[in-house]
C-alpha cells in the first residue's frame, strides 16, 4: 500500500487533489498484467464501504460466479461513466493438492478416512500432544514433520499409518499411498457467507469527479429487472446501503421534528390552521434548498445536507411564527375597539387591514433575520479563508477559497444560505395569503352555519 499526503490547500496554490487521482487513475490502472490497482481516498469519518458494492447470494457457488460475470459484462457494456474498475471479492484459481481415498482399500486394512485425514493434517498444521510448563506459564507442544519432509510430497504421501490386521491381530503400517491418491487441482480461495447465504461481491471505486449515488441509481436501474432463479438475490449496499440509511434515518428526524413543531404551536395557539400555515413554509423552504443546489450544480451531501434542512426549519419556523403572531395579536385589538367578542367574525376590510398592517410592522424583523443569517453563513458556504492572526500581526489576511473546512461544512451553510433566502419570500408573501384565506374560509364556514341555525 502507498500513501500519498498532501501539504494544506492553501501552499497547492490551487491544484486540486481530484486532478491528481484522475491522473493517477489513467497512468496505472490495467497498465500491468497480473496486477490490481485500485485508488481510494482517504476515508474521513465512520467507514462507508466500497462505492460501488454488489452482493449476488445464492447456494450454487458456480452459478454465483457465472452472474457475477454477466453482471459485470451488462455495466461494462452499458455506458455508465465514473466507474474506475469492477472485481470480485474471490480469489480464482488457487492451486490446491486434492488427496483421494480409495475406500474399499482403506476399509480391507481397517482404517478410517478420519485417521488418514488426520494424519495428513498433523504432518501439515501439526497436533498439539501436551504442555511445557516453566513456574506458573504453560507452552503448548506441537508436533508435526519437518519442513523438509513438508514440502516434499513424496515424503508427506509416504508417511506409515499404523493399522492392526484383523486376521492376525497383529499391527502393521502402510504408507498413504497405498490407501490415497493424489492430483492437482484450482479453487477459490475462500467463500464468503452473509446470514448463512454464499455471496460473491462485485466493488469498484469511483473515478475523481463523478457523483457515487448517480452511478448505484444507473447500476440500479440496469440491474433491477435481471432475471434470477428462486433462492438467488442481488443487492447493491456498501456506500449506497449507507447513503439510504442515512436518508432514512434524516427522514425520520425531519417527521419527529415537525410533529414536535406542530404539538408545541398547537398548544400556544390554541388552533390547528396557525400551525400548518407556519410549518408550510418549512416545505416552501426545502424546495429553495433543492432550486440552489440545482442552479448552481451542487452536490447534494445526504448527512450534511440534511443536517442544514433540519438547522434550518427552526429559523424559518421563527420567522413564520413572528408575523402569524402579530397578526392575531393585531385582530385581537381589533375586536377590542369594536367591541366584538373574542374569536368573533372581524369585517373583511379590517381583517384585511390587520395583515397588511402586521406584514409591514414585521417587514424589518424577518429581514434583519434572515440577511444577518445568510450573511453569516456565506463565507463558510462558498469556503472563504481568513488568517486573522497573520491579519492583525502581518496586516495580511492571507484570503484563500476552499479547504478541508470547506468541504464539510459547505453543504450545511448551502442549504440553509438557499432554503432561507427562498423561505423569506414565502412567509413575506403567502403566508399572509395563506392567512386570509384561511380566515375567509373560516368566515364562509361560521356564516353558513349561522344561516342553518337560523
Amino acid at each position: 500500500m502507498v500513501q500519498l499526503n498532501f501539504i494544506d490547500f492553501i501552499d497547492r496554490k490551487g491544484i486540486n487533489t481530484s486532478t491528481i487521482m484522475e491522473d493517477l487513475t489513467v497512468a496505472l490502472l490495467d497498465q500491468y498484467p497480473g496486477i490490481d490497482v485500485y485508488l481510494e481516498q482517504d476515508e474521513q469519518g465512520p467507514p462507508t464501504g466500497n462505492p460501488i458494492n454488489i452482493e449476488i447470494a445464492g447456494r450454487d457457488f458456480d452459478l454465483l460466479l457465472s452472474y457475477a460475470d454477466t453482471v459485470a459484462r451488462m455495466i461494462e457494456g452499458s455506458g455508465i461513466q465514473g466507474i474506475e474498475a469492477l472485481k470480485t471479492d474471490i480469489e480464482l484459481g488457487k492451486p490446491e493438492l486434492l488427496v483421494e481415498i480409495d475406500r474399499d482399500k482403506a476399509m480391507r486394512y481397517g482404517i478410517s478416512t478420519m485417521v488418514i485425514a488426520s494424519t495428513i493434517r498433523t504432518a501439515l498444521f501439526g497436533k498439539e500432544i501436551s504442555d511445557f510448563k516453566v513456574g506458573e506459564e504453560e507452552f503448548p507442544i506441537q508436533i508435526r514433520l519437518a519442513e523438509s519432509y513438508r514440502s516434499d510430497l513424496a515424503n508427506l504421501m509416504n508417511q506409515k499409518i499404523a493399522y492392526v490386521n484383523q486376521a492376525t491381530g497383529q499391527m502393521g503400517q502402510i504408507p498413504i499411498s497405498a490407501v490415497a491418491s493424489f492430483s492437482y487441482g484450482t479453487t477459490y480461495g475462500s467463500v464468503n457467507r452473509i446470514n448463512v447465504e454464499r455471496v460473491v461481491t462485485l466493488y469498484s471505486n469511483v473515478v475523481a469527479g463523478y457523483n457515487s449515488t448517480r452511478i448505484n441509481q444507473q447500476i440500479n436501474q440496469l440491474v433491477k429487472d435481471m432475471p434470477l432463479p428462486q433462492g438467488y438475490s442481488l443487492r447493491l449496499t456498501g456506500e449506497a446501503e449507507e447513503t439510504q440509511d442515512t436518508a432514512n434515518f434524516m427522514l425520520l428526524a425531519m417527521l419527529l421534528i415537525m410533529s414536535l413543531m406542530m404539538i408545541i404551536l398547537v398548544t400556544q395557539f390554541n388552533s390547528f390552521i396557525k400551525p400548518l400555515i407556519i410549518l408550510a413554509s418549512v416545505f416552501f423552504s426545502i424546495i429553495g434548498v433543492f432550486g440552489g443546489l440545482a442552479t448552481f450544480k451542487l452536490d447534494f451531501v445526504i448527512m450534511m445536507t440534511g443536517v442544514g434542512i433540519i438547522s434550518l426549519a427552526g429559523v424559518v419556523v421563527n420567522n413564520a411564527i413572528v408575523l402569524v403572531d402579530y397578526i392575531t395579536l393585531l385582530k385581537r385589538r381589533k375586536r377590542a375597539e369594536l367591541g366584538i367578542e373574542e374569536g368573533g367574525l372581524l369585517p373583511p376590510d379590517v381583517a384585511k387591514e390587520c395583515i397588511v398592517q402586521a406584514g409591514k410592522t414585521r417587514l424589518r424583523p424577518v429581514l434583519l433575520t434572515a440577511v444577518t443569517t445568510i450573511l453569516g453563513l456565506t463565507p463558510l458556504a462558498i469556503g472563504l479563508n481568513i488568517d486573522f492572526v497573520t491579519l492583525f500581526r502581518d496586516f495580511d489576511p492571507n484570503i484563500y477559497f476552499g479547504g478541508d473546512n470547506a468541504i464539510f461544512w459547505g453543504p450545511l451553510a448551502s442549504a440553509v444560505v438557499f432554503g432561507l433566502a427562498f423561505a423569506t419570500l414565502i412567509t413575506l408573501l403567502i403566508v399572509p395569503a395563506m392567512y386570509q384565506v384561511a380566515a375567509r374560509a373560516r368566515a364562509n364556514f361560521l356564516r353558513k352555519r349561522m344561516m342553518n341555525d337560523e
